[in-house]
């Protein structure tokens, strides 16, 4: 079962799963490039202050080498005199593996970046399963650092045994020489052992990053379920949407039609498009559209208008430019305010014949709508381009 969801897992991860692997400190960081750059620096500082490290422990050794009478006489001076070399021994210590330290975890931000998170003290237990913590005993991750562990410790032990081999005859000569010769001749073959472990190290560490990343990107793969599954959370459930789109479309239309009655005319073309509009002066720079529909939603707001009174006017190439070119609750494009002035002048004019207050306006004008709002209008072909 684990071998075939193993293969089924063959995408490789997507932003959301990076996202959530380095927020649980799932991170792609080298071991061996921190041990590198740790110890390359941390030899880089000791050689650097070597003279003065020298003379200090030099003094240090001959103050702790001196015999005085005093201590026999008061033993309670022997804690002093202990304390006084620890604690040169601490500052000769210390500021190195401070450095080492910072120089480790600069490496490792340099790696993998910067990344907190109180995830990974969280207890599992999951992890107390003896089944599943033997399949995770010989994974692919667990195998591959037991046995690069094991070589770089071979790789390190023959190193140093090959060195300590050559330089025997130069470690026992130190005997024979005083003590700061021989503090300095054999820092100095040390020095060549350390140097020969930093290149060893250097080696793996350039293999250890790259190896690393691959094998975080080969654990975090992915399957086609997995990457349907993670497209359904973000982008929801189709049903869902699609029955809270069609709730959202029946408030809107139920709302669209409510304001039917309330606006100053309706255009139309005969039977596919209708469109409501409202104009109020001081209130509204232009007219705005308080409804739109085609088809049968254009026939119920003729409707609607009819039963309030509302003025339905026939203009198919308005009423066509309008529904295409214009949003519900929005003024009308400025290519259109001749035309809809035109259109609410008529209607106007139009109430007051009714009323018995002018002269029939007779039939609607030709109104100046921009042929290219129509979307019907077909550009005429240039004649002269093919002549």
């Amino acid at each position: 079962m684990a071998d075939q969801d193993a293969q089924d897992r063959q995408l490789p991860a997507s932003a959301r799963k990076l996202q959530k692997a380095r927020e649980e400190g799932q991170v792609a960081r080298s071991r061996d490039l921190g041990h590198f750059a740790a110890l390359a620096v941390g030899g880089a500082a000791l050689v650097a202050a070597a003279p003065w490290a020298a003379r200090w422990l030099q003094q240090g050794l001959d103050r702790a080498l001196r015999f005085d009478g005093r201590v026999l006489q008061r033993p309670e001076l022997m804690l002093e005199r202990l304390g006084e070399l620890a604690s040169l021994l601490l500052w000769m210590v210390l500021p190195p593996g401070l450095l080492m330290g910072l120089v480790a975890v600069g490496v490792a931000l340099a790696g993998g970046g910067w990344n907190f998170t109180f995830k990974p003290l969280k207890p599992k237990f999951a992890m107390l399963d003896p089944i599943g913590g033997v399949a995770r005993l010989f994974s692919k991750q667990q195998l591959v650092d037991a046995m690069k562990a094991c070589l770089l410790a071979l790789v390190l032990f023959s190193i140093g045994a090959l060195y300590l081999r050559a330089h025997l005859g130069d470690f026992v000569s130190l005997l024979g020489l005083a003590l700061p010769a021989a503090a300095g001749q054999g820092a100095q073959i040390v020095l060549g052992g350390l140097v020969l472990l930093v290149l060893a190290l250097a080696l793996f560490a350039a293999i250890d990053l790259p190896l690393q990343r691959y094998l975080l990107a080969e654990k975090l793969k992915m399957s086609h379920q997995e990457l349907k599954q993670e497209h359904k959370e973000l982008e929801g459930n189709q049903e869902i949407k699609g029955k809270q789109k069609a709730r959202m479309r029946e408030m809107t239309k139920r709302r669209m039609l409510a304001a039917v009655p309330k606006a100053d005319l309706v255009v139309m073309n005969p039977t596919h498009y209708a469109v409501a509009l409202k104009y109020e002066d001081g209130r509204m720079s232009a007219p705005r559209v308080v409804a739109k529909g085609a088809d049968l939603l254009a026939m119920r707001i003729r409707d609607i208008a009819k039963g309030a009174q509302v003025p339905v006017l026939q203009a198919p190439v308005l009423a066509r430019a309008l529904y295409a070119h214009t949003k519900l609750d929005q003024e009308i494009p400025q290519a259109l305010f001749a035309a809809v002035a035109q259109v609410l002048a008529y209607v106007y004019r139009l109430r007051a014949a009714l009323a018995g207050q002018g002269a029939d306006p007779g039939e609607l004008p030709e109104l100046p709508v921009p042929p290219e709002l129509d979307p019907h209008h077909k550009a005429v072909p240039d004649m002269e381009h093919y002549e």
